[in-house]
């Protein structure tokens, strides 16, 4: 699959300007991105969160797609039963065109609230995309933590003073809680590598049967950071390797952007507030620690993927 701007940018805007999101949030560019990148028609299910908050304030939508709310819980579970009416109808002869479904839902509506769901369509086969904003905390109802906000992060429920260094527990492996689910189709992105992210959603949406996409979704006023800095960070997130991008199909991983260079990761926490504690000389063995695990993970990474390197994205 061959990503192309040039063609992209001729296609028609299926998530439309004029929305309530933040200036700077990764959401609308992660889900441009996504809408660009489809092929067929689409339906698409959303749970409660910032991007349904922000994109559908009655009586104004951004979807130019079918479009159904869901709640904080069962983005997936919806979707799966508008899959299973569309095959039945389908058999019936009546509809003849090549849908595709998509279930959306921030990390608290994935990591957390509606992980049960998610985890059930996927075991039942259902054929859809479900992609996760992961934003690392529940930013729309006041940036408390959830089980994806990142070790040592001050969030409103983890706060940062004489007692507290932030959140103590560490980050939910969500991708890898759903490879073990056995589907045919998992991967990472980040909106900063536009070409890798559009070109795994076209992957995903091909696949027969479940798909999986995880995409990091800097968000401004959680992570404390200027609007026109959050696709600096997306990128420094995979360039730290705090985020790596990789795809898992039937099992094999293979790492689609290595970096040229690994920078440390001092470089992505310093451009967030919600880290800034931790470049103090009394945390610096906890910025060790975080440092430690990020080379562990990612090496562990490397010795599981695939020794190619097909995706002609470099940092």
């Amino acid at each position: 699959m061959v990503v192309n701007l040039k063609r992209f940018s001729r296609k028609p805007e299926l998530f439309t300007g004029g929305h309530r999101l933040c200036a700077g949030c990764g959401i609308a560019t992660i889900v441009r991105q996504v809408l660009m990148a489809v092929e067929n028609p689409v339906v698409v299910s959303n749970a409660t969160g910032c991007l349904e908050v922000g994109s559908t304030i009655y009586p104004y939508t951004s979807w130019k797609v079918p479009w159904i709310h869901s709640a904080f819980e069962n983005s997936a579970a919806t979707i799966s039963g508008v899959e299973t009416v569309y095959r039945a109808l389908r058999e019936e002869g009546a509809i003849t065109e090549d849908i595709r479904f998509i279930a959306i839902g921030g990390d608290g509506g994935t990591y957390d609230i509606g992980l049960q769901a998610l985890s059930g369509a996927l075991e039942r086969g259902h054929d859809f995309t479900y992609i996760c904003y992961d934003n690392e905390a529940y930013m729309n109802t006041g940036m408390q933590r959830s089980s994806s906000s990142a070790y040592g992060s001050w969030t409103t429920t983890t706060p940062v003073g004489k007692i507290g260094k932030g959140k103590m527990v560490k980050k939910k492996p969500l991708t890898d809680i759903v490879v073990a689910h056995h589907i045919p189709y998992a991967a990472q992105a980040a909106p900063g590598h536009w070409r890798d992210l559009m070109t795994k959603v076209q992957k995903a949406l091909a696949t027969r049967g479940p798909s999986f996409l995880n995409i990091l979704q800097p968000c401004v006023p959680g992570w404390r950071i200027e609007p026109f800095e959050s696709m600096k960070a997306a990128k420094l997130a995979v360039e730290t390797c705090y985020w790596p991008l990789y795809e898992v199909v039937d099992g094999s991983y293979r790492v689609t952007v290595k970096p040229k260079e690994k920078k440390p990761l001092v470089e992505y926490l310093k451009l967030q507030g919600r880290f800034r504690h931790l470049l103090s000389e009394e945390n610096r063995p906890l910025l060790d620690e975080l440092q430690a695990e990020v080379d562990a993970a990612w090496e562990e990474l490397l010795q599981k993927s695939e020794p190619s390197e097909a995706n002609p994205e470099t940092n």
